[in-house]
């Protein structure tokens, strides 16, 4: 495991109404790194990685990636800044190909600046058999495929935006063993690439199988 720091945030605070969500938390990520963020319902985890992408305003606090202070406002700002979230539940579109959702936004396009179909499709294949999805007929709609499939998808579309931090929220909830065990291999081999990954779930087994290193927040705090 590298011991570079790739992503450090220092001292960050945050209060709802009535409820200090985040008290002083630091938390950092290194290359290579799985490391899992762990706690009760409420204790801050969703806030944290909230503030990270751009979602909440932090009160306070310091967030460097690559030894750069950033300031996301948006899921979108963070993205662009190499900060990529799955979600438990997919947010894609299911009524759409498993291709164009890889690609939304930024389709290949031909000289007449129309959307370039077959260059789409293929690197589509390309990215999900790095994924170990060599099988997926990508003109197919991503609807008519089941939900670890759907993440798989979501985690390519990430791989294709070039993320250096990968977020992935309760990601093997809806998933059997076999399922779980497809995702850790994806995971380490995105570890061995040299991306930081924040795993964060309640499965302590998953965490001793798969991670580096574990955070731990309780009632906003460290």
């Amino acid at each position: 495991m590298a011991n570079d720091v790739l992503l450090s945030m220092k001292n960050i605070n945050m209060t709802f109404p009535g409820v200090k969500a985040l008290q002083n938390v630091d938390f950092t990520l290194r290359s290579g790194e799985i490391h899992a963020l762990m706690g009760e319902n409420g204790a801050g985890k969703s806030t944290l990685i909230k503030v990270l992408t751009g979602v909440h305003t932090r009160e306070s606090g310091e967030i460097y990636l690559d030894g750069k202070m950033i300031n996301n406002r948006s899921p979108e700002e963070a993205q662009v800044n190499g900060i990529s979230t799955v979600f438990q539940e997919v947010n894609l579109c299911t009524n759409i190909s498993v291709a164009e959702n890889i690609f939304a936004g930024h389709e290949p396009r031909t000289k007449l600046f129309t959307v370039d179909w077959k260059q789409m499709n293929q690197k589509a294949r390309e990215l999900l058999s790095w994924v170990g999805l060599e099988d997926i007929d990508v003109t197919r709609s991503l609807g008519e495929y089941s939900v670890a499939i759907q993440q798989m998808v979501a985690i390519a579309r990430a791989v294709n935006f070039n993320c250096k931090v990968l977020i992935l929220d309760e990601p093997t909830s809806s998933l059997d063993d076999k399922e779980v065990e497809k995702l850790f291999a994806v995971m380490r081999q995105l570890k061995a690439d040299g991306k930081g990954i924040i795993f964060v779930t309640h499965f302590l087994e998953q965490v001793y199988a798969v991670c580096d290193r574990i955070t731990v927040l309780r009632n906003g705090e460290l």
